[in-house]
């Protein structure tokens, strides 16, 4: 423990050293975060306000776009205040603190693509049965469900970080706090704690992803089933689910399904999938749901009046 007190901060090395780079991504950055807010803010509240929108689909749209609106605070805020700021620190504690949101809400993201993954299932290849199925308390527990199961899977990683020693360099490479190049800080044989992470992390992302994949194959195969109008409905919905996944999954499974290692690409992807990905998800389910835009139009047209 004393050995850990040595380090009492870590040095992020952010994006990039350029003056003048580090001036581009400040306005970059925070052009971003304000079209994911609103983006996000406003698929809430047009969820929230609008009675046209009261199908689980709809419920579970919303809880994602609050958690990307929350999952993009989380690193977006400190990295706008880095370009700015020469001090480019974070204590200890909000090392940790930014380390478990950040497994926290990515991990309950990734159980709520599979929850919205079965919710479409049952929508397409049970539609009588749908509204049986899918009842308020249903989507509740599933809701829950994917809460717990991020808290489970954020839980871990500060705890294996915690209580080992930090006794030499501090500097990491990156724009937030990463679980492996803490690992690598640390200063004691950390072989055993990767592998863990590469199992916890790497078979969350890869079977979820497999089971999506499967889902929504199973889900497409069953369109011929339907009429014209039907399979343009679900094959937009669709669509839009799958790009999503694979916006989110593509990224995570390199980052984590390999070799427990720190590569420079690793902060750029990081950068995709915690503040690109939450800045699009938005524009992919609007721009491709009459329902939501009609909802919006609605909602804004009554506003104004």
């Amino acid at each position: 423990m004393e050995q850990r007190n040595n380090v009492t901060e870590f040095v992020l090395l952010g994006l990039t050293q350029s003056p003048q780079g580090q001036k581009i991504l400040f306005a970059v950055f925070l052009l971003i975060y304000i079209v994911t807010m609103m983006g996000n803010v406003l698929i809430v509240i047009t969820v929230v306000a609008s009675p046209t929108l009261d199908s689980p689909m709809y419920f579970f749209l919303g809880n994602l776009s609050f958690l990307d609106a929350v999952y993009s605070t989380n690193f977006i805020p400190s990295m706008i205040k880095s370009f700015i700021y020469e001090k480019k620190t974070i204590s200890f504690q909000a090392c940790m603190a930014q380390l478990f949101m950040e497994h926290l809400f990515g991990g309950a993201e990734i159980l709520l693509l599979v929850v919205m993954a079965y919710d479409r299932y049952v929508a397409i290849c049970k539609p009588l049965h749908y509204l049986a199925i899918m009842n308020q308390r249903v989507c509740v527990l599933l809701l829950l469900f994917a809460w717990v199961g991020g808290f489970l899977h954020a839980v871990l990683h500060p705890l294996f970080v915690y209580n080992l020693p930090f006794c030499g360099p501090n500097v990491m490479d990156h724009f937030v706090c990463d679980m492996y190049h803490l690992l690598k800080l640390a200063c004691t044989d950390t072989h055993i704690i990767a592998l863990t992470v590469l199992a916890n992390d790497g078979a969350i992302c890869v079977v979820i992803f497999m089971l999506l994949l499967i889902s929504y194959g199973v889900i497409l195969r069953s369109l011929k089933n339907l009429n014209q109008e039907g399979r343009f409905k679900a094959l937009s919905t669709c669509g839009s689910h799958i790009t999503v996944v694979l916006l989110f999954f593509v990224p995570c499974i390199f980052m984590y399904v390999r070799t427990p290692s720190t590569l420079p690409i690793d902060k750029f992807l990081t950068v995709f999938y915690t503040v690109v990905t939450p800045m699009l998800n938005p524009l992919i389910y609007t721009l491709r749901n009459g329902e939501m835009k009609n909802a919006m139009k609605k909602l804004w047209t009554r506003k104004r009046k």
